[in-house]
């Protein structure tokens, strides 16, 4: 069994989310060609080695979280939320941290 930490629910086993994708920076629409726009929607490093991947938690608190896993190993060495989820001002919160205190979810 894969086990995957949620900042806010733990440590979970993997079928309680969907992978979403390699984290990759998208180019700016108004700047880019065919060819590179085709290799941000379908061309992926896949690596056999240490990634940065977003996955969704679909059948638990059903936010977004960005995941540092091995791909031959399937070791997860850091869990964090998304860049866009964090607020001005607001800390990064690392796996397993106190969680108590907030409402439950990702502030817009």
């Amino acid at each position: 069994m894969i086990l995957l930490p949620c900042p806010y629910c733990g440590q979970r086993n993997v079928a309680e989310f969907r992978y979403v994708g390699e984290v990759s920076t998208r180019p700016d629409p108004n700047e880019t060609g065919i060819e590179e726009w085709r290799t941000f929607l379908y061309v992926r490093a896949n690596p056999a080695g240490w990634t940065t991947e977003t996955w969704f938690h679909s059948a638990g608190c059903r936010q977004h979280l960005v995941a540092e896993r091995h791909t031959v190993t399937n070791e997860v060495r850091a869990v964090r939320l998304p860049e866009a989820q964090l607020s001005e001002g607001q800390e990064e919160r690392a796996t397993g941290g106190n969680v108590a205190g907030d409402g439950g979810g990702a502030i817009y």
